[in-house]
């Protein structure tokens, strides 16, 4: 999926599975985000995997799980991006403030 996306830069959170020797094989020659281990995950895109956990089957056929996240996407309302986009500064406010701890966002 990176591959399409010309100058993308891959962004994670540490946490286990994407520290993993085969993770880390797969992001070989993509520019990561460096990314402090155990940090609070700020990442907008968490959030939607949460309104999205239910919505997925497991894929029976290659590539379905592409197309399932597909149709996802399109059908995720631009209010839902535009409210993640614009919560950022408190988010990042709150984490500052717990001295880089978890907060309630």
């Amino acid at each position: 999926m990176l591959s399409s996306r010309p100058g993308a830069i891959y962004q994670q959170d540490n946490a286990r599975p994407h520290t993993a020797r085969l993770s880390q094989q797969c992001l070989q020659g993509y520019d990561v985000l460096p990314w402090p281990a155990r940090s609070p995950d700020l990442s907008p895109i968490e959030h939607v995997w949460t309104r999205w956990e239910g919505n997925c089957s497991r894929p029976e056929i290659q590539g379905e799980l592409t197309a399932q996240m597909q149709r996802l996407w399109q059908d995720l309302p631009q209010g839902v991006i535009s409210d993640l986009i614009e919560s950022m500064p408190r988010r990042i406010s709150a984490c500052i403030a717990a001295r880089g701890g978890f907060t309630t966002y």
